[in-house]
């Protein structure tokens, strides 16, 4: 009787999460950046985050990586970055910039 009640609260999370229910929300690290020109890619991997392009915005999920330092890996893919956003919270001017410092050079 003790597992079932350990397991209880468990069960319940998983259970909202397949229902889609707020505990399902997008989580807080969902990213998003979108290039200053247009990609030819249509995906890429940074070290062990996969990124896919939706309507000009390469997307990805979860990230092992600081934000600071993915941002920085999409830009050695991609290029400059218009913005860059996590979890739906965008960087400001600064953040960008420095970012977008370690873009390629054509």
């Amino acid at each position: 009787m003790k597992m079932i009640a350990t397991l209880a609260p468990v069960a319940a999370f998983l259970v909202a999460t397949l229902a889609g229910t707020p505990a399902a929300a997008a989580p807080a690290d969902v990213y998003a950046a979108v290039p200053a020109a247009p990609s030819t890619k249509s995906s890429f991997i940074t070290r062990s985050t996969a990124w896919r392009l939706q309507n000009g915005t390469f997307v990805a999920g979860q990230a092992p990586e600081r934000p600071a330092v993915l941002c920085e890996l999409v830009v050695r893919q991609v290029g400059a970055l218009t913005s860059f956003s996590v979890g739906g919270k965008a960087y400001d001017a600064d953040q960008l910039a420095k970012c977008n410092a370690k873009a390629k050079k054509a």
